[in-house]
């Protein structure tokens, strides 16, 4: 059994464009000529590989492919650049690479831009919760991810970067208002929190830490790590920011910490195919470099209380 090339950057096409008709104007052939590529790799593999929905949707035997068409992508950009790199100045190869949003926003943005100028590519950075970001890598959706999911991944490694440190803050006024008191339970389970969506549990978790059970205050759901913050300045909500971003108001006094134990460390991982790859090599030599500098090592022992932080 022979594998098209052609017909597996096809299938790659289809699911990140989500149907054939725009994974067509991608690749500049007619929705007919997708269709008809899909279904000779499936006639190939004896398997169906996509859903005809929409958007379209990998199988099971589909999420194999696609790890290859990337893979297969990867080490043909890589051999083209050693062997014609007059060629590869021309050519911008598009690496997948998960990573969630506060540490977009706070630390991982130069190196990503280090090796993007080292390698002469393009990044296709997939926002996604820290927490999930490995189903995509073992999907084949993405080549490397940070992640702060420590369970191998079967084919890749998995290298700890050092801990995202938070802490929980809110305004003067918010907390003369509703936690005059400290954090004590009645008194959360009715001040409003800020989260950034519904996968953002870490204000619940680290309550739960405070008083020993569950709580269920009102939420205010602000999907982007800048204005989350902002909302929080404005006496929107209490919530878990990067330290970072708290400091300057917590010293000019906008901002104060909520509770004895304000602090949060979220540990995060570099996960990536174990492929040989100078690609994948630059990448995490510049993700470890700019986690050394800027991540906590070690953790403040308020990390984790039960396995699993959730925070896009």
């Amino acid at each position: 059994m022979r594998l098209d090339p052609v017909a597996l950057a096809t299938l790659s096409a289809v699911v990140q464009e989500g149907t054939f008709e725009r994974a067509a104007a991608r690749l500049h052939v007619t929705p007919s000529a997708v269709s008809q590529r899909v279904k000779a790799l499936e006639q190939s593999v004896g398997q169906v590989v996509v859903g005809r929905t929409k958007p379209v949707t990998p199988t099971a035997a589909g999420e194999v492919l696609l790890r290859l068409a990337g893979h297969w992508d990867l080490l043909v950009s890589d051999a083209l650049d050693e062997l014609v790199p007059e060629a590869s100045a021309t050519a911008h190869p598009l690496v997948p690479v998960v990573v969630n949003a506060d540490s977009l926003a706070t630390w991982i943005l130069p190196a990503l831009a280090r090796a993007q100028e080292e390698l002469g590519i393009t990044l296709d950075v997939v926002r996604e919760d820290e927490e999930h970001a490995s189903d995509l890598v073992r999907s084949g959706a993405a080549l490397a991810a940070v992640t702060a999911d420590p369970t191998p991944v079967a084919g890749c490694r998995l290298t700890p970067l050092g801990a995202l440190r938070y802490v929980a803050v809110c305004t003067p006024a918010f907390r003369d208002r509703w936690l005059p008191r400290g954090p004590r339970a009645a008194d959360l389970d009715r001040a409003p929190v800020v989260r950034f969506d519904r996968k953002d549990t870490m204000q619940h978790r680290v309550a739960r830490r405070w008083v020993r059970r569950e709580v269920d205050p009102p939420a205010t759901f602000i999907g982007s790590s800048r204005e989350f913050a902002e909302a929080v300045r404005l006496g929107m909500g209490w919530a878990l920011m990067p330290v970072a971003w708290a400091e300057d108001g917590l010293a000019s006094g906008g901002l104060v910490p909520v509770g004895r134990r304000p602090h949060h460390d979220v540990p995060l991982h570099w996960l990536a195919w174990r492929l040989p790859s100078r690609t994948l090599e630059v990448l995490t030599r510049c993700v470890q470099e700019q986690a050394a500098r800027t991540l906590v090592r070690g953790g403040s022992g308020h990390g984790r209380d039960d396995g699993t932080i959730e925070r896009s």
